[in-house]
């Protein structure tokens, strides 16, 4: 395979994120020359080497991205996850901060547990003073994140968990309910199965202070319960996370409780641990509508010992993760390109067909990278906890505590050309952009093939499936086409769990997967998919409402179904910017740039951030009439429903001939002062695209919100990848 086979989205992603660029940006490796990089930099001998790039080129398996980027580079770090402790003092809050920015500078995300924090208002002996409690401490880390650019390529991103029984689960579970606080942390609740039997039973349930065990006071577990389904309605956080059944299949008890995982979900790890992920592309696994299973063998092998590897070549950051990570060598292969299977197959996503052809796949894959393991384990040593472990009865050898994950497959899903993870698709054609007045479609390639084939390919047909989020109410379209290409917006709630709980049953960590529920669906729809997500085994659930988000400031007519208090303007076909309300609320921010004091004014209303106003000292003439012009247009942008996280990356990093150092910062220029002030006030507004999808903040493209993140699969645009 080369170059020429991968698709031109593929390329634009692979140049944008994961190609390597000297000092000046320029391109100084191909997509042949980056498999090649990784491949010489895991592989062992050159038979190793061969058959990873084989795997890679092929695109039948990719690793997380970490290891696509900084594989064979001197940064080295190569996991994509990590949790790490935070106790109940000072000095532990700090260092974990300190620590997740260093892992976010080098491409990881981190998940904490603020479980210990003793609550809110309860004393501190040190000092006399009270606490504040754990929800302020993650402002800290989310600022912290805020301001770590992930090697310029990803931002950085976390998991916060509280458990039900903290006395401050209330607080928790609403603190994201404004969208503008906590930008960089995805929440759950860690439900244990005491608190799910008094939800059934509306009881009464402990609150415990982490501090010395004792009994705070009680709650009513149904209306905590029915807090959270509120919440998760409004705006898809916070996520469950069943705390006790993660535990029950934690492989080593005597090293550790499990209490936090990583930003999706899908890696409940100890304390210090890393995880090393990657997926196997089952679309390249399907031959004349039948599933190679040999193949399949070969690429599941292969990816086991690649991913085992990676643990060897990593460069760990922290001794103690260096440490935990060798002792128990937790992996997490997992798949992507499920939807594209079913449709090889002929099989409708939403079927019972396709619930056990799921079971079928992942047991195959779960028992053949066991044994994989096990061999590995005889040929070069078993992890180091092993003989304690519950592995130990089940087999005489194992090199991995773990081997099975399904994780988001976001922009590594972009680059294999295939659906990601084992989401359904999420639209089956729509509009990239407009240029000169042509619109250019993203069409489906299986979906394409079909229509050819059928001899109804036609651009009017496009356009037509390009403004709907489902095809089955399009007659044009015989109904064995309509039957497997359907998308989330087609598949009721309880098929989504059915899924994610077929594939839970043969997956040592977690699944990483959101149940889509359309814009009209109520509270008892959501409560509904959380009780059955934990009867059917699931470890975790994170649901999404389409048009729940709050900053969906823009729309068009074809989203009138959203709750009209979600929807500040409805416009037609053009993005007009919101009026400028009478009263708004800011605050004046003073920092240093080469040209003197710069004056930043930013300004809210009750949808966010929407003015800004420039001042540089006492300037007058150009430089005034220039820093008021850059204002305006942050302003206009802002009320048109530009992110202002888009806003900062534009203006970061701009350079004048005297740049200055204050605060800490190097203040390039005054635009790039501006972005340093507004780096502070992430803005979750959005722009609706004409199907009433979420455009992305990069290319204006359709945002898919699937296996807990957005996703762009036009750039590549991802928190989560």
């Amino acid at each position: 395979m080369t170059v020429t086979d991968l698709s031109k989205n593929a390329i634009t992603v692979l140049e944008k994120r994961y190609l390597l660029r000297d000092e000046n940006k320029k391109l100084l490796e191909t997509p042949e020359e980056l498999f090649w990089r990784v491949s010489n930099a895991i592989g062992d001998n050159e038979e190793e080497r061969e058959k990873f790039y084989d795997i890679m080129i092929s695109l039948r398996f990719l690793p997380n991205s970490p290891t696509l980027m900084n594989a064979g580079t001197k940064l080295g770090q190569l996991s994509a996850c990590y949790v790490l402790p935070i106790e109940d003092d000072m000095t532990s809050i700090f260092e974990a901060v300190k620590n997740s920015a260093l892992i976010h500078q080098g491409g990881g995300g981190t998940g904490f547990a603020f479980s210990r924090l003793r609550p809110k208002n309860d004393v501190v002996k040190t000092t006399g003073g009270i606490a504040s409690g754990p929800i302020s401490f993650m402002e800290v880390f989310n600022a912290a994140t805020n301001t770590v650019k992930q090697g310029g390529r990803r931002r950085g991103a976390n998991m916060g968990i509280l458990r039900v029984d903290h006395p401050d689960i209330m607080e928790f579970i609403t603190c994201k309910e404004e969208q503008t606080r906590f930008t960089n942390f995805n929440i759950s609740v860690a439900v244990t199965e005491s608190f799910m039997k008094s939800v059934e039973n509306n009881e009464d349930y402990d609150l415990i202070n982490p501090r010395n065990n004792k009994t705070m006071g009680k709650l009513n577990a149904k209306e905590v319960f029915n807090k959270i389904i509120e919440l998760a309605w409004k705006n898809g956080e916070p996520g469950i996370v069943f705390i006790d059944r993660i535990n029950r299949d934690n492989p080593t008890p005597a090293v550790g409780e499990i209490e936090s995982t990583n930003p999706c979900g899908e890696m409940p790890l100890l304390p210090w641990e890393s995880c090393n992920l990657g997926s196997i592309n089952l679309s390249k696994h399907v031959s004349k509508g039948k599933i190679s299973w040999e193949l399949l063998e070969k690429t599941i092998r292969t990816s086991i010992r690649f991913l085992d590897n990676i643990i060897d070549k990593n460069s760990f950051i922290l001794p103690q993760i260096e440490e935990m990570t060798k002792a128990n060598r937790k992996i997490g292969l997992g798949v992507m390109g499920f939807a594209d299977l079913l449709v090889k197959v002929g099989i409708r996503y939403n079927s019972t067909e396709a619930i056990e052809k799921a079971e079928e796949i992942m047991s195959f894959i779960q028992s053949t990278a066991r044994d994989e393991s096990a061999k590995l384990g005889k040929e070069r040593g078993d992890f180091a906890n092993f003989e304690k472990s519950t592995l130990k009865a089940q087999y005489d050898n194992m090199r991995n505590a773990t081997v099975t994950t399904i994780a988001p497959t976001g922009t590594i899903s972009l680059i294999a050309g295939c659906s990601s993870g084992i989401e359904p698709y999420y639209a089956i054609a729509f509009t990239r952009n407009v240029l000169g007045g042509k619109k250019l479609f993203d069409v489906n390639h299986l979906f394409e093939e079909k229509l050819k084939k059928a001899k109804l390919y036609s651009e009017e047909l496009i356009e037509t499936i390009s403004a709907t989020n489902s095809i089955q109410e399009i007659d044009e379209l015989p109904m064995e086409i309509r039957d497997v290409f359907v998308t989330s917006h087609d598949i009721e709630p309880e098929w989504h769990i059915e899924m994610q709980a077929a594939f839970q049953k043969y997956i040592d960590n977690a699944t990483s997967k959101t149940i889509n529920f359309p814009s009209t669906a109520s509270k008892e729809d959501i409560s509904k998919t959380y009780l059955l997500a934990y009867k059917k085994g699931c470890k975790g659930v994170t649901v999404y409402r389409d048009g729940s988000r709050k900053y969906q400031v823009l729309t068009t007519k074809k989203t009138e179904k959203v709750a009209e208090q979600d929807i500040k303007v409805v416009i037609t076909d053009k993005v007009v910017p919101r009026p400028r309300p009478e009263v708004t609320i800011g605050r004046t921010h003073k920092i240093r740039a080469g040209c003197g004091n710069l004056y930043v004014t930013i300004n809210r209303d009750e949808t966010g951030v929407c003015e800004v106003f420039v001042q540089v000292g006492k300037s007058g003439g150009c430089i005034a009439s220039q820093s008021e012009a850059v204002g305006r247009l942050i302003s206009l942008a802002l009320r048109s429903g530009v992110r202002l996280e888009s806003i900062t990356d534009h203006l970061a990093g701009i350079r004048c001939p005297s740049p200055n150092f204050y605060q800490g910062k190097t203040v390039l220029s005054c635009a790039d002062g501006i972005a340093h002030v507004l780096e502070s006030y992430i803005d979750g507004a959005q722009i609706i695209r004409p199907n009433g999808t979420v455009a992305c903040p990069e290319c204006g493209g359709m945002l898919e919100f699937a296996e807990g993140c957005y996703t762009c699969r036009s750039c590549g645009y991802s928190k989560c990848d």
